[in-house]
């Protein structure tokens, strides 16, 4: 929309050709993987956004103010999600938020280099964790 302007056309083509691709995948899943909760989906969303503003506005501060020391290195979290789809989309999602990098997968946790250690951060990301169990159901 940015090189090409501003079409309404473009903009119901475009939403249309998303929801056809997000049903299509979601009968091609293979049974048994996971499901949506939309409403669910839609509050993680919502979140996720919230989070990134908060968490970026934060990690800027920090970073461009010296009285404000970081205290960078790695935190280990004990993630439920087992090896699969589900933990990668956990580590997708949690890879985008400001302040947060995973970094590793040992002995089935996951291992985050964080900007400041002394953050609540493994509390962080259970409550983002449970954020995206309640978006997801395993059938």
């Amino acid at each position: 929309m940015i090189l090409s302007g501003f079409k309404t056309a473009d903009l119901v083509v475009g939403a249309l050709a998303a929801i056809i691709a997000t049903f299509a995948s979601q009968r091609l899943l293979p049974p048994g993987q996971w499901s949506f909760r939309p409403v669910a989906v839609a509050t993680l969303v919502l979140r996720f956004f919230y989070q990134s503003i908060s968490a970026g506005i934060d990690v800027a501060r920090r970073a461009l103010d010296p009285r404000l020391p970081l205290r960078p290195g790695f935190v280990i979290y004990p993630v439920r999600f087992p090896r699969g789809s589900g933990r990668n989309v956990f580590t997708a999602l949690t890879s985008l938020l400001p302040g947060t990098v995973p970094a590793a997968d040992e002995n089935g946790q996951l291992v985050y280099h964080c900007l400041d250690v002394d953050q609540p951060v493994v509390s962080q990301l259970a409550a983002e964790e449970a954020a995206l169990l309640g978006a997801l159901r395993n059938d």
